[in-house]
């Protein structure tokens, strides 16, 4: 797989063709297992970030009436800075209640036990790490009960694997440990510089299955040496989530736990940004912005039982409001996806999502192409529409979709993948 600025393209899992992520100051990285998959296949499934001297941080989560309870936890978080994030999967740890919030209570007790010892052990200055100086994600299975004895068992050895020098594998190895029904790990990284200052920008993810904007659509975390105020995360992470996890959509379903983070350690030597004004902050803000579209891109590539990978863009439109109604429509309608699952051109189709979204419509300026055909042309058929030039271009494993309603100038973007039988077989599965 390759990430490489806007220039998307599916490539071999092989792992050489991951972006090197190396090293990244003030984070510290382990991955075990807790055996939380018993039945299955043994893998690492526990994940912990330390940030051995803090970091600021934002969060953006799902927006769903349902929440899981690490997402509860995480929202009475008030500190300005946190010092770790504990990931767990196989168990959402969603509607279980409260004993689901008092299990993550407990771990967080036991955990900034091990991390204060640890501080003890390794820092000049130590400092005691408290419960809410840690952050809790977990993706999964909803309605079952949290394991929490299994991962407090782990828990030491998950603390005493802490590596505070990091490589490729390193990275690549915690990317594997917060999988589920994904089939690769989701990486990428950019640098660029704060006046002057080269600071780093590294981002894992997950996500394949209940993938669908109402916030985040997934879990994703990213991690800079930068040194930049909470606050201006904030402002950041909420601007940046727009136009990349907020742009895809695999199967239209929101997730209880949807979270995307992104963490600071300062170890940079910028001047601290504490205003998101500040000019500065133009190429960070464009770099972060790369390494977030880029996670939520292969996350909709890696989409469950996808073949396809698919780029929707809405064009001229009166507002971008429209423009997103139209991209969405087409990414989640059913129809449209098995029908690219099938490579069959059939635009039929996506002129039915089109409609269905009761945005207002000029037909004689509508436009519809797919990859470098025209086939709409102004609300006509267009006279060098070949249908069997659309089909060879339906075979291949990216596909372009360009609609352009001609009533402004506004546009969107959206980035979904094809239905399967395979998607059918893996949600059919999941639990047995």
């Amino acid at each position: 797989m390759l990430f490489k600025k806007e220039n998307y393209q599916i490539r071999s899992n092989s792992i050489g063709f991951y972006q090197d992520l190396e090293h990244l100051d003030g984070v510290g990285i382990s991955a075990v297992s807790a055996d939380l998959y018993s039945n299955e296949k043994k893998r690492d499934e526990l994940v912990i970030f330390y940030f051995r001297k803090g970091a600021s941080y934002a969060s953006v989560y799902t927006q769903s009436n349902i929440r899981s309870e690490n997402i509860k936890w995480n929202l009475t978080n008030t500190k300005d800075k946190v010092n770790a994030l504990l990931i767990n999967t196989r168990n959402a740890n969603a509607f279980t209640g409260k004993e689901g919030y008092k299990s993550i209570n407990n771990i967080a007790s036991l955990l900034s036990e091990l991390l204060t010892k640890k501080q003890i052990n390794d820092e000049e200055e130590p400092k005691k790490i408290k419960n809410k100086n840690i952050l809790f994600a977990s993706t999964g299975t909803i309605g079952e009960t949290f394991p929490e004895d299994k991962i407090k068992c782990a828990l030491p050895n998950l603390v005493d694997k802490i590596k505070y020098i990091q490589n490729k594998y390193i990275w690549i190895k915690a990317a594997m440990g917060i999988l589920t029904t994904d089939t690769k790990p989701k990486l990428s990284m950019e640098e660029c510089k704060i006046s002057g200052t080269p600071v780093k920008i590294y981002g894992v993810a997950k996500g394949s299955g209940m993938i669908h904007p109402d916030m985040a659509t997934t879990l994703g975390f990213v991690f800079t040496d930068a040194k930049i105020s909470s606050n201006v995360l904030k402002k950041l992470l909420k601007k940046n989530i727009q136009n990349t996890f907020n742009a895809i959509s695999c199967d239209g379903d929101t997730s209880t736990n949807d979270m995307v983070s992104i963490f600071s350690t300062g170890y940079a030597k910028n001047k601290e940004i504490k205003s998101y004004k500040d000019k500065s902050l133009v190429d960070f803000d464009k770099a972060l912005n790369l390494v977030l579209k880029n996670l939520a891109k292969s996350v909709a590539a890696d989409g469950e039982g996808a073949s396809k990978f698919i780029i929707i863009k809405t064009e001229k439109c009166k507002n971008e409001n429209d423009a997103k109604k139209v991209c969405f429509s087409i990414a989640n309608s059913p129809l449209v996806k098995t029908a690219i699952a099938g490579e069959d051109p059939n635009w039929g189709r996506i002129i039915m999502a089109i409609g269905k979204t009761k945005v207002k419509l000029n037909l004689n300026k509508l436009n519809l192409s797919i990859g470098p055909f025209k086939i709409i042309d102004n609300g006509k058929l267009s006279q060098n529409y070949n249908e069997s030039n659309v089909a060879e271009y339906m075979k291949s494993g990216e596909i372009k979709i360009n609609i352009q309603l001609g009533s402004g100038k506004k546009e969107f973007e959206v980035y979904t993948m094809d239905l399967t039988k395979k998607y059918i077989e893996i949600n059919a599965d999941y639990r047995s």
